[in-house]
């Protein structure tokens, strides 16, 4: 089928949905879901449409081609300019569009013998519309950094797996995909990456208009324990309103989570310097390092930390587990945690730890463990579920209510930390309830 084919297939489909409608206002709830989905195929199909084209353009607007060249022709320095003002994108997304078409699109060798793609199987998944141009140009991006360190036998393999792991996500999904993948492709340049980063960290502030402005950034071992305290915070106090006489009162406690941030941190700093008040407990709000065994023994590899996309290497996990507040989960292939049956109701801080280890988190969306709470898939009272990992999972309150009051269903396939989560929607949201992967091992890279 050709692109131009598949594109218009697409927009048939979105045709069948509109049904006629002058607008948005006029489609039920169902419409409106099956034109977002189709709108969705649509601009994927465009996408593979246009780094067609972005390639034709560069490649008859090449520098040798002098003044012959199609972009100069046409009153524009170079193609991606001309990209760029035709299409009204930004440069920088001109040159992507570039980039993807160039490493998707067929080749031949000197003798004019066809070649396949640079990336073949990211040129499919866009043909077909399982992948934007933006997801493509992440990956193939890492591809190339990628690509002398890792070896062309693991750059196949990464390209495989990225490809699968990708289709599906959002955009700020693929890129904590791709941060997870790079560590794995390239282990050996994960500290050098991290020492550049660490020199690079600093904190600013100034007066202005009667405000203290603070500008900072922080190398992931740094900036760790600032964030789960900061998260923590906000969650205990979001847990105390839930538990407030009248949570609408005028002198209820009404701040943002930016108001909740601010004034966490000002405490913070007030406890250092000598205060005698204490603030709420920060329930959860552990700094939490892992490690493979084999990572850990062979001082090769990478670490993670709860609620910090960006891994770090076996030296700053190692350093990080001699501080306090810090615990070290160094963990092998086979895994196993001990469950509790029905003799306690409430998850132990050993389970939680094996959970956040198994989900990274709320296992829904994808929110830190510091914003989660452990919740029983079968309930303890109602079904008499077992306080157990495997009756377990770690959810924020939103996707907590959201699983509870639109039906979805939740399965455990396999046991322990390597144990993988999966939602299965409403017949409402999927006629075929298709199992949708949750918690870690969505952004997990293995070969």
């Amino acid at each position: 089928m050709s692109k131009l084919t598949a594109l218009h297939e697409a927009i048939t489909s979105l045709e069948r949905v509109w049904a006629g409608a002058d607008d948005s206002n006029e489609l039920t709830r169902e419409q409106l879901v099956s034109a977002t989905d189709a709108v969705a195929l649509v601009q994927r199909r465009l996408d593979a449409v246009q780094v067609d084209v972005a390639a034709g353009l560069a490649r008859e607007s090449r520098p040798e081609l002098g003044a012959e060249s199609l972009a100069k022709q046409q009153g524009f320095r170079t193609p991606a300019k001309m990209l760029s003002t035709t299409m009204g994108v930004s440069t920088g997304d001109a040159l992507r569009l570039i980039k993807v078409g160039e490493s998707t699109a067929p080749r031949s060798d000197l003798l004019g013998a066809k070649l396949p793609a640079k990336y073949p199987l990211v040129r499919e998944a866009l043909n077909s519309g399982a992948l934007s141009a933006q997801a493509s140009a992440l990956i193939i991006g890492l591809l190339d950094r990628c690509r002398v360190a890792a070896g062309a036998v693991r750059i196949v393999e990464g390209e495989r797996l990225l490809v699968e792991a990708a289709v599906g996500l959002g955009l700020d999904e693929v890129r904590k995909l791709i941060v997870r993948a790079e560590a794995w492709l390239d282990p050996d340049g994960v500290e050098p990456r991290e020492d550049e980063r660490r020199a690079q960290r600093s904190l600013t502030f100034f007066e202005r208009d009667g405000y203290l402005h603070f500008n900072g950034k922080w190398d992931a071992e740094t900036g760790a324990p600032i964030a789960a305290a900061l998260r923590g915070a906000v969650s205990a106090t979001f847990a105390a309103r839930k538990d407030a006489v009248d949570p609408d009162a005028p002198d209820a406690d009404h701040r943002t989570v930016a108001m909740i941030q601010a004034d966490a941190l000002s405490a913070f700093c007030a406890h250092m310097l000598g205060c005698e008040a204490k603030g709420p407990v920060l329930a959860g709000a552990t700094v939490i390092v892992r490690m493979s065994l084999e990572d850990l023994e062979s001082g090769v590899g990478s670490a993670t930390i709860d609620g910090i996309d960006q891994p770090i290497g076996v030296g700053a996990a190692r350093r990080m587990a001699a501080s306090g507040g810090v615990i070290s989960c160094v963990f092998d292939g086979d895994s196993q945690i001990l469950d509790w049956g029905r003799e306690k109701r409430f998850f132990t801080k050993t389970q939680r730890l094996a959970l956040a280890e198994r989900d990274g988190g709320c296992a829904m969306c994808g929110l830190p463990p510091e914003m989660t709470r452990a919740h029983h898939i079968r309930w303890w009272q109602r079904d008499r579920g077992p306080t157990d990992l495997s009756n377990g999972v770690l959810l924020c309150e939103t996707c907590h209510h959201r699983i509870h009051d639109n039906g979805w269903e939740i399965e455990i396939d396999g046991a322990g930390t390597s144990a993988r989560v999966w939602f299965i929607p409403p017949a409402y949201v999927d006629p075929a309830r298709t199992p949708r992967l949750g918690g870690r091992a969505r952004f997990d890279i293995a070969a």
